[in-house]
């Protein structure tokens, strides 16, 4: 993810991302009411106990497939929904819970029946009419419909349901996807999806993964979109409006990734030039990134260009990153691309691990500099370290705040620090071991952990692992005191 901020004086314009602040408190749901069934079922978690939002995700269950299908109209706002979940009891269950924000429940089925379900704050209980047994595979299906949510953050960031005219975009980190359909909404329950979305004739509705299917009937187009690689709930998206796509199957890259792109064709004709320039490099970084960090994770890439929700950052959506027009530029571009593979692919067990991402992706907009006739990756380094990065001294000093790995508080979780101190720590791992060893780290890194969860602790062991002699090993332990977990500005000799 990306927030616009000063432009430092070295380079181009920056993009970074002040933190969503956490939620307002989710009430606990009162399972009491909920239990029943068989002897030995029990009622699943409401929440996996994240360190900074645990009430988000759910416990008891694992979710393998999201079927969503979608209606919506613009002009109302109104949006229907009916999500069918397919997912595997880890342990007995009389009940479970499903996140889900605002919105009316009509229906909830369990393997078919009729199940009984209450709400509390963003909480959906269920209670199947039978028990499930641990292991078993089950679908939940949930109709419901409303107006769905704009949530603001603590700072001012906005995520869930944005509504524009004639257009809606849906994001959802960290916590937006249940504003607009119910799930196990935490990184670490991670499924495949199909999203069937309908909208007045004339509008286009894009979402992750490829379209499949698109077909008009009385005065309304449904677009479906199956995305068969796992992906967090915080990466789905679902685009709304008049959109100028493009569609490459056999894109410039080695691999021959299909790049699917959307402009908004209101902006002004300068910006849509200079954008359509922009998504035109895709292939070009994508060729780039499979060199630097190992082969593609997912089956398509592409982008999505708009600014009528007035969104105000860019985000790693799975593969297809959104951008506001004012971030439509290289470097974010690289950004959100190289995060398909530190964030999307290897998504991270909390959100406290979310230097895992930011801080790849950011030494990714390194990388490309260094690698296209701009600054070195040491340069950059340098210029943070000695203070001449940013144009003031206030931005200078606040990546010295906290250390990337130990963000206070999740008001927190994707400030200064996250970016350009993690960005610093994987360029200490660079100089620590040398370009041939770093590059085999960060190619294995993200193969070994391809589509899975991973956290701080399996990063530092598997670095240390294949550092290559016993002299580095020891010295990466100190740059994880230092830059990783230690508090102040370290030593740089």
């Amino acid at each position: 993810m990306n927030y616009r901020a000063t432009a430092p004086l070295t380079r181009g314009p920056r993009a970074r991302r002040t933190a969503p602040a956490a939620l307002a408190a989710l009430t606990l749901t009162a399972l009491t009411a909920c239990t029943g069934g068989g002897a030995d079922g029990t009622p699943g978690a409401a929440g996996v106990r994240d360190p900074f939002f645990p009430k988000l995700g759910n416990g008891g269950y694992d979710v393998a497939h999201y079927g969503l299908t979608l209606g919506y109209d613009p002009e109302s706002r109104h949006l229907t929904g009916t999500a069918e979940i397919t997912a595997r009891a880890t342990k007995n269950l009389s009940a479970f819970n499903l996140d889900l924000k605002g919105l009316q429940v009509e229906e909830v089925t369990v393997e078919g029946k009729e199940a009984r379900f209450s709400r509390e704050g963003d909480e959906l209980t269920v209670r199947p009419r039978d028990d499930l047994d641990r292991g078993e595979t089950f679908r939940a299906t949930v109709r419901y419909s409303g107006t769905p949510q704009t949530v603001t953050d603590a700072d001012g960031s906005k995520e869930g349901w944005l509504k524009g005219e004639q257009s809606a975009l849906a994001v959802g980190e960290p916590a937006g996807s249940m504003a607009w359909f119910p799930g196990s909404n935490h990184p670490s329950d991670k499924a495949a999806y199909d999203i069937r979305i309908t909208v007045p004739k004339g509008l286009k509705a894009i979402s992750n993964g490829e379209l499949t299917n698109e077909t008009t009937t009385n005065g309304r187009t449904t677009f479906a979109w199956h995305n068969a690689e796992p992906m967090a709930g915080y990466l789905a998206t679902v685009a709304i409006g008049a959109y100028d796509t493009k569609k490459s199957m056999t894109s410039k890259s080695e691999s021959g990734i299909p790049v699917f792109t959307a402009i908004d064709p209101t902006m002004p004709e300068d910006k849509y030039k200079k954008t359509a320039k922009v998504l035109a490099k895709i292939p070009e970084i994508m060729d780039w990134a499979e060199l630097n960090f190992g082969a593609y994770p997912f089956s398509s890439t592409g982008a999505i260009v708009d600014d009528r929700v007035n969104l105000g950052y860019a985000l790693e959506t799975q593969t297809k990153p959104v951008f506001p027009v004012s971030d439509a530029d290289t470097s974010t571009l690289v950004h959100e691309l190289a995060h398909q593979w530190f964030g999307n692919s290897v998504t991270p067990k909390t959100w406290q691990d979310m230097w895992l991402n930011e801080g790849f992706a950011t030494y990714a907009e390194w990388l490309w500099e260094e690698d296209n006739g701009g600054d070195s990756a040491q340069d950059t380094f340098d210029a943070l370290y000695e203070g001449d990065y940013y144009e003031t001294e206030e931005d200078n000093e606040a990546i010295w705040d906290f250390p990337p790995a130990r963000q206070p508080d999740a008001a927190r979780i994707s400030d200064d620090p996250v970016y350009d101190r993690g960005a610093m720590v994987i360029h200490k791992i660079r100089e620590t071991v040398g370009d041939d060893t770093f590059y085999d780290i960060v190619q294995g890194w993200a193969k070994s952990h391809r589509h899975g969860n991973a956290n701080t602790k399996d990063f530092t062991e598997y670095v240390e692992k294949h550092a290559g002699d016993d002299e580095s090993r020891e010295e990466l332990k100190q740059v994880w005191a230092d830059w990783l977990y230690g508090d102040g500005k370290p030593e740089n000799p």
